[in-house]
């Protein structure tokens, strides 16, 4: 069936039908954007562990706040 087949035969559902058809198609596309891991793959792990620099940053614009406040 193709799309143009298709349109006709959801305008013809009933709303709660048509909320369902959504839900599917919302699903469907959040399934298909989610990365998937592969079973004994690596994967490089972001950590600011050891990040000396973001410590000083986030303690300088802690002092900062205080001394707005």
């Amino acid at each position: 069936m193709t799309l143009t087949e298709l349109f006709p035969t959801l305008r013809k559902l009933p709303r709660a039908d048509k909320l369902k058809v959504m839900q599917f198609l919302i699903a469907e596309l959040a399934q298909e954007e989610e990365p998937s891991l592969q079973p004994g793959a690596t994967y490089p792990i972001s950590s600011p562990l050891n990040s000396h620099e973001a410590a000083h940053k986030l303690a300088q614009l802690l002092e900062s706040e205080r001394n707005q406040a």
